[in-house]
């Protein structure tokens, strides 16, 4: 297992792949990085406790294999090892992209992303849409990634969270959070760039930065597709993570001038599903006393303005999808599931039962 590296310009652009058992997906997502305007210099495929052809895949796509050894943390774990490798070789002006194994860059990814990185900017993520397949459930994820580029779009770049599926760092930066991790600035109890103890990796190392007085950004130009989930049940498994982990590491953090406005999200998502509450105790409450169905005005009207919303952005998908999104039981029972899920991931966090991922 080789585990050198050497670059072949200053300034370069160093893409990490961490992959555990993707074999299906690790070459189309290298070839979506060799297909870039402005390729990477290097391409490395971190193979963490892999049983499949993830390695010998990689290889024959012209990648370097860089395998994990004893790794127990996952994602963040398998990224430690090998950016406590490559980081002491890089230069100040060099990059770091990190990107899952299931994202497909656009061919402008890595150009737009290096022409956003400067000084300040902590981070330069994606936004993504998602891949075909899935049948219902990936129909109503497609349209809720689709929201999300559309609000980012309209933010002009900025974004709460830098996406796990594609973000360029500058090594500078990384360096910058290692340090702070050591010097117990930051939450993680090791220098490393990411913390192994958390669900989400990913918003945790945004907090860091954000903390650390950098900004985050998604471009217009930084876009990719990523995998969807294909059965409610692992469409849970996954949301549940995000959302739990999105609580814990503002617990870890506290409450800051970074963390106010993430707490105040989480505060808003709680009214929103007692409003929910109250909306179904109310139609319950109308079948009980005499078998009829009433909505008050107040209900309607929020009714009207949940599906107009639902409709309006969703509008780059199509006409067909605009059509869907207007059937008040589509939008509204994916709603109810997430906002489910995120009362499972606050008491789960509150009561701090076992974590999986």
């Amino acid at each position: 297992m080789e585990r050198a590296f050497t670059p072949a310009r200053p300034g370069r652009v160093i893409a990490l792949i961490p992959a555990h058992d993707e074999e299906d997906q690790i070459e189309g997502a290298i070839h979506s990085l060799r297909a870039q305007s402005a390729p990477p210099d290097l391409i490395v495929v971190c193979a963490d406790n892999c049983n499949d052809d993830t390695a010998a895949r990689a290889e024959g796509s012209g990648a370097h294999v860089f395998e994990t050894v004893d790794n127990a943390h996952k994602k963040a774990g398998a990224l430690n090892q090998v950016l406590d490798v490559l980081l002491p070789e890089l230069d100040d002006d060099d990059a770091v992209l990190v990107m899952d194994a299931d994202s497909v860059l656009a061919p402008t990814f890595v150009a737009e992303a290096a022409r956003h990185l400067r000084d300040g900017i902590g981070g330069v993520g994606g936004t993504f849409t998602g891949r075909s397949g899935g049948g219902f459930v990936g129909m109503l994820q497609r349209n809720e990634y689709a929201r999300y580029a559309r609000d980012v779009a309209r933010l002009k770049g900025r974004v709460l969270v830098l996406t796990g599926t594609a973000t360029l760092f500058s090594a500078k930066t990384l360096r910058h959070v290692v340090r702070a991790r050591a010097a117990g600035l930051l939450p993680g109890g090791s220098a490393h760039v990411y913390d192994t103890s958390v669900l989400t990796e990913d918003n945790e190392l945004t907090l860091a930065l954000l903390h650390l007085g950098y900004e985050v950004v998604s471009p217009k130009g930084c876009r990719l597709t990523t995998e969807v989930m294909t059965s409610w049940r692992d469409l849970y498994r996954q949301r549940l993570r995000w959302k739990r982990g999105a609580v814990e590491n503002l617990n870890d953090y506290g409450l800051t001038r970074v963390t106010a406005k993430y707490w105040g999200r989480q505060l808003f998502t709680f009214l929103g599903i007692a409003v929910t509450i109250a909306y179904l105790l109310s139609l319950g409450l109308s079948l009980a006393v005499d078998g009829t169905l009433h909505v008050e005005p107040l209900w309607l009207a929020v009714t009207g303005i949940f599906v107009a919303e639902r409709v309006v952005t969703v509008r780059s998908r199509g006409p067909l999808q605009m059509a869907l999104a207007g059937v008040l039981i589509v939008e509204m029972s994916f709603d109810f599931f997430l906002q489910g899920v995120h009362l499972k991931a606050l008491w789960d966090a509150a009561l701090n039962t076992e974590r999986s991922w």
